[in-house]
């Protein structure tokens, strides 16, 4: 029953965003049509308009943009008359989702091994060197590491190719360069979790039964501690896709950032309405996946609501 009413909300908040997100649309000032009106005839301009539903009330259009959203069709871009949305996000959504899900994994992977290493370790050595590298993480954004990253790796030595996209070594600078920050988060992130749970009376009463360190630490710390950290790895999912944004444009990929951007200079309404929403679903999906996932990790957690 519980997922029933997750997945039930999860639909309504998907109707709020899509549906706020066609309101900001309606007050942004300016037509996309405008500069083709000093140059085309008002007839030819007033067909474009009708083409887009653009000539009717705001809440015909608002029906009808909901009606093709129920129909998983994101309509045609104003810019590109011969592509759909769809289209668009279609063939720029892989790059930007290979570039999200290997900084994921990356930022996890280390996140979590900086974390547990620093917790275990606590205000010793690999203590302080795993806080400085989170630190030094969290303090350079990815816009200021990935021209660092371009200087040395591509154009002094000459290891790995940059401005273009095609391979596996394409796609390793920009990955470094987005996963940088959110592995600095993760490790803090854990490291503050570990500490917590290691200080519990279950965990020094498993020390006294006389379990070995490595099944307390593998059993019981960190099975514990990675709870909170899962309930950040959905925001972190979303934030690392869309944040490519400023990275695509620096290394030159073809990803959806790139439209994305592009849409905005040229109001391209249906593709920022379109992008917006289909973030927003994969956001909302992933925290709802997120949930059940609590129940895996931990069977002692019941997929329940209060009046279950």
């Amino acid at each position: 029953m519980y997922i029933v009413k997750r997945f039930l909300t999860m639909l309504l908040t998907i109707w709020v965003i899509a549906s706020l997100t066609f309101v900001i649309m309606k007050f942004i000032p300016g037509d996309p049509f405008a500069s083709d009106a000093d140059v085309l005839p008002e007839e030819v301009v007033e067909n474009m308009r009708a083409k887009y539903n653009l000539d009717e009330p705001i809440p015909i259009q608002y029906v009808l943009y909901i009606k093709n959203l129920a129909m998983f069709d994101l309509g045609p871009s104003i810019q590109s008359e011969t592509r759909t949305v769809n289209d668009i996000i279609a063939s720029g959504f892989p790059a930007s989702a290979t570039l999200g899900l290997q900084s994921l994994l990356i930022a996890i992977v280390f996140g979590l091994l900086l974390g547990i290493i620093a917790a275990l370790y606590h205000n010793r050595f690999l203590d302080y060197v795993s806080m400085v590298i989170a630190i030094v993480g969290i303090s350079v954004p990815s816009f200021i590491l990935a021209p660092l990253l371009i200087n040395y790796f591509s154009v002094k030595w000459g290891l790995l190719p940059v401005a273009s996209w095609g391979s596996f070594q394409h796609s390793i600078l920009p990955t470094l360069a987005l996963a940088t920050t959110p592995l600095a988060v993760v490790a803090r992130f854990m490291r503050s979790s570990m500490l917590d749970v290691m200080n519990q009376n279950y965990i020094k009463t498993a020390d006294a039964k006389g379990l070995s360190s490595f099944k307390i630490v593998l059993k019981h710390g960190i099975r514990n501690a990675i709870l909170p950290v899962v309930s950040f790895i959905g925001p972190l999912f979303v934030s690392l896709i869309t944040g490519t944004f400023v990275i695509e444009k620096i290394f030159a990929i073809p990803g959806i950032g790139k439209y994305f951007v592009d849409s905005i200079f040229n109001r391209d309404y249906p593709v920022i309405m379109g992008t917006t929403v289909f973030f927003s679903v994969i956001l909302v999906f992933t925290l709802f996946l997120i949930d059940i996932s609590y129940r895996l990790i931990d069977p002692r957690i019941k997929l329940t609501s209060k009046g279950d």
